[in-house]
C-alpha cells in the first residue's frame, strides 16, 4: 500500500486500539503481582488490602476505565 492510499484515521483508531490492549495488558499484570502481594500478607492484613483492591476495581468498573484509578 502506497503512502497515497493510506487512511490517516483509520491509522489513528488503530493505534488508539493497540495502546487499549497494552493498557489493559499492564493493568491485568499489575493487577496479578497485586493480589500475589497481597495473598502474602498475614491475614488480618490481607482481608484488608483484598478490600481495598476491591473498592479500586469496582470504581473502575464503575467508571468505564481500566487505568488510571
Amino acid at each position: 500500500m502506497s503512502n497515497d492510499e493510506r487512511d490517516p484515521e483509520r491509522d489513528a483508531r488503530d493505534g488508539d486500539q493497540d495502546r487499549a490492549v497494552a493498557d489493559d495488558a499492564a493493568v491485568t499484570s499489575d493487577f496479578g503481582q497485586r493480589t500475589a502481594a497481597v495473598e502474602s500478607l498475614p491475614l488480618a492484613e490481607r482481608a484488608d488490602a483484598f478490600s481495598a483492591l476491591h473498592d479500586e476495581l469496582r470504581t473502575r468498573l464503575e467508571s468505564g476505565g481500566s487505568t488510571g484509578a
